[in-house]
């Protein structure tokens, strides 16, 4: 009797396993509904904002991807940071920018989503913008990331506010025949070329 109690635990952890070796499989190989893009420039060349005494250089890559990632994934399901071979119902180009006013301490931040379907056809264009009072001389970092925040929350709810743009993300595309390959990223028009950082 012991044997035949310890078969039948043996079979059903082995069938547990292969269940969910089989759901590992299947949500690795399922699309993102959208991809992200930030420029490699954005990780690669920090930006340098001004204060009297010092001054404070930062990456906007990093920052950005940290906090827009889970907003957009909270909202959109299945979100993914573009890599070249992934492909999606939509890809967003994120674009941030950041200036600092020592004088009256306030952080102005912007960031830009521009949003493309599957055969790279522009469906908008949506900035949020922020003014955030802080310190550039203490904790830095923190107000970086609580302006840019609000001005996240303003460009999802831009996003949110265009049934345009939730059809195209939450309609599923048959075989992924108008899916956003992230390798077309090179081939999109430039929105706007920004020599410095703000």
């Amino acid at each position: 009797m012991k044997k035949q109690i310890t078969y039948i635990l043996l079979a059903l952890t082995l069938l547990l396993n292969l269940n969910a070796q089989a759901d590992e499989a299947s949500s690795s190989n399922s699309s993102p509904n959208m991809l992200v893009y930030i420029q490699p420039v954005e990780y690669t060349n920090p930006i340098k904002l001004l204060h009297f005494y010092r001054d404070y250089w930062f990456y906007q890559g990093p920052v950005l991807e940290q906090l827009a990632l889970p907003k957009l994934t909270q909202l959109y399901g299945a979100v993914s940071l573009c890599e070249s071979n992934q492909s999606a119902n939509a890809l967003v180009w994120l674009q941030p920018r950041m200036f600092y006013n020592s004088q009256v301490q306030l952080f102005y931040s912007e960031v830009t989503a521009n949003v493309y379907t599957g055969v790279g056809k522009l469906v908008g264009t949506y900035v949020g913008e922020s003014k955030q009072h802080g310190f550039l001389d203490i904790k830095p970092d923190y107000w970086i990331e609580k302006s840019y925040a609000l001005a996240i929350d303003e460009m999802i709810a831009k996003m949110q506010a265009d049934s345009a743009l939730q059809t195209l993300i939450n309609t599923p595309q048959a075989n992924g025949t108008n899916a956003a390959p992230c390798s077309m990223v090179t081939l999109l028009p430039t929105p706007r070329i920004r020599a410095m950082s703000f």
